[in-house]
């Protein structure tokens, strides 16, 4: 096991991370959740997305990124990826020996939101490839039929802050349409990065489409893991948590889509190789 920082105090930060940009949508929730708590978030984005990428690597930076966030001080992780999550998160907590949330595909409550007894799925391929969305399709999606659509070069366009574009528009309609026809009337975000294009999903899915991710749940969880383990901030002590951002990204670009996703401008540092 690799050695852990000795925290004290209370303004320690959580370390949350993504394979790009998309983990901000998570870092929004945690942020509403917990505003006394200090955040830095690493973007990967040089290696986005990793849907497509061997398990062998996505380890490899999940270890790599999770080293960097607990060099900074990090008192608890959350892997801010499904694909991530399904690949890493078994090794990540035997390594380390601080609360790490991870995520998941909703499919618990979308089987339990559904009225058709239809329930799309939208993620990456490497999620839905997993042995975890397997588990999940096991224990929850027995009661109702599970469509899924790999979403192949949407983490892309959300990468490049093309949130309105048309090109991304006709992307989503070519992985809704076919959920809809087959009867799905509620859509899984499979994927953190998914949320920034909500409004076109929901447009494309209509009105009496439910649409569920996981970002608010996550939150909540990590709070409790924090409460558990006595890391929570005295919320009388301290006014208002700290947010870092880095990413290996150009950092312009980065500069400019980070601030774009998080509604305000930031200042972007440099991620080390």
């Amino acid at each position: 096991m690799v050695a852990t920082l000795s925290f004290a105090g209370q303004d320690i930060p959580v370390g949350v991370f993504d394979s790009g940009v998309g983990g901000l949508s998570v870092l929004a929730h945690i942020r509403h959740v917990l505003p006394q708590q200090s955040l830095i978030y690493a973007a990967d984005s040089l290696h986005a997305p990793y849907g497509s990428k061997s398990q062998a690597f996505i380890v490899d930076r999940s270890i790599q990124l999770s080293d960097f966030l607990i060099s900074r001080g990090a008192k608890a992780l959350v892997v801010a990826c499904n694909t991530a999550t399904a690949a890493a998160i078994g090794e990540l907590r035997r390594r380390y020996a601080i609360p790490i949330i991870g995520m998941e595909p909703a499919v618990k409550p979308a089987a339990a939101a559904t009225r058709s007894g239809v329930v799309g799925v939208l993620a990456t391929s490497g999620t839905l490839q997993s042995a975890q969305f397997a588990a999940l399709l096991e224990s929850y999606g027995r009661q109702v039929r599970v469509e899924t659509q790999a979403c192949i070069g949407l983490v892309e366009c959300i990468e490049r802050g093309e949130l309105q574009d048309a090109a991304t528009r006709q992307l989503l309609q070519r992985y809704i349409h076919p959920l809809l026809d087959a009867g799905a009337d509620t859509l899984v975000l499979g994927c953190t990065h998914y949320p920034f294009v909500r409004p076109l999903i929901e447009d494309i899915a209509g009105p009496d489409v439910v649409i569920i991710d996981t970002g608010a749940a996550v939150a909540r969880q990590l709070k409790y893991r924090l409460r558990e383990a006595n890391l929570l901030v005295d919320s009388l002590a301290v006014e208002s948590g700290a947010t870092e951002f880095w990413s290996n990204a150009d950092t312009a670009s980065a500069q400019s889509v980070i601030s774009l996703l998080w509604g305000a401008s930031v200042d972007v540092m440099r991620l080390p190789d």
